[in-house]
């Protein structure tokens, strides 16, 4: 990437020269910035309809004078240019027509608290909507408000706690039209870690707004500052009991995570041929089928992917729940899945006794598993990032399941759904109050059930990492 400025032609009355969806960006930009029509700019060296690596073929930078009314603080306002559709002949994306959303349907945006004595803004974000971008691209799944994305690493590779992001809309960019369809903007959101673990343990909208309410860690306009040193339960203890009766009242709307996992199927010897369990990471397993496959698919697009990557940010949405009814009915049956392979026509197994198997990260996530979504009706899959491996956990209430309370662990090939009752959830959830599991040093660690036939074992990344698992 380089930087540089944006031509003027557009306002010079040679508009027509600029590609409609660009100037519909720049558009808006202007009406926010009308002092700032040039803005300095970080352009992708080689584009990427033209094999280049970077999606984004800019990123304007400005500068905010903030809004002392509003306790807005000075910063450097960052402005994606390439999610949405620039062009609209088909170079990077497909053209649909105004009707729907543009490209992705959206831009990124980013501010940053502007230091003292700084003149230009610093070019890492740029890099970082760069990597989230890429993520777009390649796996095709789009971003929400309210999503959070676990990156694991200080935004700007310094030694900052800020290293995960929430998403929300940006309070000053409106969603524009454009011949190539409509765009918004989402803002991006420098969070630590603790407060990540609790947007997954509830949502991301309720923790944003937590962060709105305190200055340094973002206020009204949720502005990142990668200096700050104390998470928002640090400066206000109390914010960690609105997040608990959150949880309690709500539930989590995390509904699935990509992970280092792994599952043993202890009721049939190793060396059956016909075993389709796929625990191996080295093998090659019996592969699910397209209807299992969308339907995981589906509960990671609502859910928080973990990777231990950070070029490739997990993801969690709650694109498909806001329009629907409070319920703690929850289903498994995906909704753009009806022409594929019928559910009845996929062999089902019933299995006597189970040994999963987490890495340290996976691991911590069970107590919200089970508490904030089990507890609540819903269901929780982990996927692994290794294979074709996929762990469903169901409560009673779940439509769709192949497991049942009569056999509450099933498998479809390497996808194993484990029915859990809530007074089995209590009880795992007392045996897993254990501060040791969030300690990477004392792994591994198990937890059994031998009344239930189910252990538990959260193990070091290497084991997962290894060939042989």
């Amino acid at each position: 990437m380089d930087e540089m400025r944006p031509s003027s032609g557009a306002h010079l009355g040679l508009a027509s020269l600029f590609p409609p969806g660009l100037q519909a960006i720049y558009g808006e930009s202007r009406r926010i910035y009308p002092d700032q029509p040039n803005p300095l700019q970080v352009t992708a060296i080689v584009k990427y309809w033209l094999g280049g690596p970077d999606p984004l073929d800019y990123i304007s930078m400005y500068r905010n004078v903030g809004c002392p009314a509003l306790d807005v603080q000075e910063h450097w306002h960052y402005v994606s240019l390439g999610l949405s559709d620039l062009y609209g002949d088909n170079r990077v994306h497909e053209f649909t027509g105004p009707d729907g959303p543009s490209g992705f349907g959206f831009e990124l945006t980013f501010r940053l608290k502007r230091e003292a004595g700084e003149t230009a803004p610093p070019t890492w974000p740029a890099e970082l909507m760069q990597g989230l971008a890429r993520y777009v691209f390649q796996s095709e799944n789009t971003f929400c408000s309210g999503d959070h994305i676990s990156w694991h690493s200080p935004l700007d590779n310094s030694e900052s706690r800020i290293q995960h992001m929430l998403l929300t809309e940006d309070p000053q960019m409106q969603p524009v039209q454009t011949p190539f369809g409509l765009v918004s903007f989402l803002q991006i959101v420098g969070v630590c870690t603790e407060e990540l673990q609790a947007a997954q343990q509830w949502n991301g909208q309720g923790i944003l707004d937590l962060l709105r309410g305190v200055h340094v860690a973002g206020g009204p306009w949720l502005i990142t500052d990668m200096r700050r040193g104390e998470t928002i339960f640090d400066i206000d203890p109390h914010l960690q009991e609105r997040v608990d009766k959150g949880i309690e009242t709500d539930g989590s709307n995390l509904s699935g995570v990509s992970a280092k996992c792994a599952w043993d199927d202890l009721s049939r010897p190793p060396e059956d041929e016909d075993d389709s369990r796929s625990i191996c990471i080295g093998s090659q397993p019996r592969r699910l089928s397209d209807k299992d496959t969308e339907q995981i698919r589906e509960a990671l697009r609502k859910g928080l992917e973990i990777n231990s990557k950070s070029i490739l940010p997990p993801i969690s949405s709650q694109r498909h729940s806001q329009d629907r009814p409070v319920s703690r009915k929850d289903s498994l049956e995906s909704e753009s899945s009806a022409a594929i392979v019928p559910h009845e026509l996929v062999r089902t197994r019933q299995l006597e006794s189970v040994h999963l198997k987490f890495n340290h990260e996976s691991g911590t996530l069970l107590p919200m598993c089970l508490r904030g979504r089990l507890l609540h009706g819903r269901h929780f899959t982990y996927k692994s990032i290794n294979g074709d491996t996929a762990i469903t956990f169901v409560s009673t209430g779940v439509e769709g399941a192949f497991a049942t309370e009569e056999h509450p662990y099933a498998a479809h090939g390497p996808w194993l759904q484990i029915l859990l009752t809530e007074e089995f959830v209590e009880q795992m959830l007392g045996d897993l109050q254990d501060p040791s599991i969030h300690e990477e040093s004392k792994l591994p660690k198990e937890y059994s059930w031998p009344d239930k036939k189910l252990k538990i074992s959260v193990l070091p990344d290497t084991v997962f990492d290894s060939p042989l698992q």
